[in-house]
């Protein structure tokens, strides 16, 4: 990839600004999926424990001609494990399930503030860099009150923020929020899962027309053009191609506020899942 392709974290990462993402893919399949995907040119992949796929990301691993370092390997701490001493042997039974000596990126999924563990689970990501099982720390589903308090109780300022961003929920605010403390986002479910038609939407045709690309590719575009490293789940080696051909064009700031307008707020979450109330084990 060239040097545009690539955003810096404030711990001197450089990470692709668009990353393979794998909920729901597993098995042989998957496998196979994520080998076109890695054919295809993606290096940064994103998994997480309670995708329950990690050994098959491990897997493709193995099997791709792409040497380790090359790879940015991405995972997330479940809920269930965010006291201490649980959550240092989550990290290191991740690995072992993955094949892997350490992670690039490793990410506290969800801050759960009801059971009110996220600034120890935080702690053990922070000592876990320490003893390099981690190269870059990170949360995801963080709000600016979980930012602060994790920032000045331990000193150590995330390098990125994963959070719900697409056209009907764009998080603009906390992407703002995660820009002023150095933080790099990560948008997830950039295209609205099935659970939003993001891809109808007629205003993300008409721009696409204009630059001939599609819907899917507009919304990447949209995302690297506001500073946004984009997460996206594609299984088809035709869509993840696709996904990775959005270098070539940037949309006008009118464009990018025609974008922003299709914003729903809270209705526009794509399962609902409000982060000072989704509990992730449930």
């Amino acid at each position: 990839m060239q040097e545009s392709h690539y955003f810096e974290t404030n711990d001197g990462e450089r990470l692709p600004k668009i990353g393979l993402g794998t909920v729901y893919i597993k098995g042989a399949k998957g496998v196979q999926s994520t080998l076109s995907a890695i054919q295809n040119g993606y290096r940064l992949i994103d998994t997480s424990t309670n995708y329950n796929n990690e050994g098959m990301v491990g897997e493709a691993i193995r099997r791709s001609s792409v040497p380790r370092e090359e790879f940015i390997i991405s995972s997330k701490l479940p809920g269930e494990v965010h006291a201490y001493d649980k959550a240092i042997m989550m990290i290191q039974e991740s690995l072992y399930r993955m094949g892997l000596d350490y992670f690039d990126k490793y990410l506290i999924h969800w801050p759960l503030p009801k059971q009110d563990k996220y600034v120890e689970a935080w702690q053990a990501l922070v000592d876990a860099q320490k003893f390099g099982l981690i190269k870059s720390i990170g949360v995801s589903n963080f709000l600016e009150e979980h930012l602060d308090r994790i920032i000045e109780e331990t000193g150590v300022v995330p390098a990125t923020n994963q959070i719900e961003r697409h056209p009907y929920f764009n998080n603009n605010e906390l992407v703002r929020v995660n820009k002023e403390r150095g933080i790099l986002t990560e948008g997830w479910s950039p295209f609205g899962r099935d659970k939003v038609d993001v891809l109808g939407i007629d205003v993300l045709k008409e721009i696409g027309e204009k630059y001939g690309k599609s819907s899917a590719q507009v919304v990447l575009r949209w995302n690297i053009d506001n500073d946004v490293l984009t997460v996206a789940k594609s299984a088809s080696p035709e869509n993840q191609r696709a996904n990775l051909d959005v270098f070539d064009f940037s949309l006008t700031p009118e464009e990018i506020e025609k974008i922003n307008a299709l914003d729903k707020g809270e209705p526009g979450r794509v399962e609902g899942q409000h982060p000072n109330e989704y509990e992730e084990f449930d």
